[in-house]
């Protein structure tokens, strides 16, 4: 009786050894993957946020998960070389933002600084203090959302311009179609919002204080990246697309830099 038992023991022990034997390869390598995907996102937030934090934006009043937005498409736009090797400069609107706030960034991804922080008016359309309707349409006067490049300076009827090409089909493509540039206007600035609680209103344009016009036109100038942020769910963008920077951090994920993309 004593042996039949221990042997039924050990016949249970062998099986079970024999089942964790022939299962564990393939559970590591579900959980190497996962934990693999996991590592690399997480490389990836850590590295968003070491640029954040490093350039002050939380101070400034930048959400973080608007400038991980911003920085998810100019990863996009530099992987896919649609941006210059050596463009730097980051701009980005947030007009969930009221528009007696400073509410566009002016970010140095290379030096992490922190360049300009100013107020930006969004479209007469769009509403009055807040923006709260978006639109590619011509002559709605309204703010669109979405990323932009930038292109050359001219002048025109605001004085030095700075044109701006939209890449989002179905938000702001019609950019050049709308006129819509980066100029100056009197109604943007701390007077404006003393006279009238609020800064004045454009067509569209994210228009800049003649204090500043210089200054932001002679930086973002020349296929530099804008992203315009907004409520409104119906957004979307293929720039937002993870897949390829986080590749990117799989690929070499002990020196991921975007200054050596």
């Amino acid at each position: 009786m004593g042996k039949c038992f221990w042997g039924l023991i050990l016949a249970i022990f062998l099986f079970s050894a024999t089942v964790i034997s022939w299962r564990s390869p393939n559970n590591n390598k579900s959980n190497g993957g996962v934990n693999s995907g996991l590592a690399t996102k997480e490389l990836f937030n850590q590295y968003v946020n070491s640029l954040y934090v490093a350039a002050g934006l939380q101070g400034s009043g930048l959400a973080f998960d608007v400038f991980e937005k911003a920085f998810t498409g100019y990863t996009n736009l530099k992987l896919s070389h649609k941006i210059p090797e050596n463009s730097a400069v980051l701009t980005i609107v947030d007009f969930s933002e009221s528009s007696r706030e400073k509410r566009m960034w002016i970010v140095n991804l290379f030096s992490k600084q922190l360049l300009l922080n100013t107020w930006v008016a969004h479209g007469s359309g769009s509403g009055m203090e807040m923006a709260e309707h978006f639109s590619d349409r011509n002559d709605s006067h309204q703010s669109s959302l979405g990323f932009y490049l930038t292109d050359n300076v001219y002048i025109g009827k605001h004085g030095r311009s700075l044109h701006l090409d939209g890449l989002d089909s179905g938000f702001n493509a019609s950019a050049r179609f709308r006129d819509i540039v980066v100029h100056a206007a009197k109604y943007v600035g701390q007077g404006a919002i003393d006279q009238q609680g609020r800064l004045g209103r454009s067509f569209g344009c994210p228009a800049v204080s003649p204090n500043v016009v210089d200054f932001v036109i002679n930086t973002i100038q020349g296929k530099s990246v804008i992203f315009i942020n907004g409520n409104d769910d119906t957004y979307t963008s293929k720039y937002l697309d993870e897949t390829a920077p986080l590749n990117q951090v799989a690929a070499d994920s002990t020196s991921f830099d975007i200054a050596k993309l």
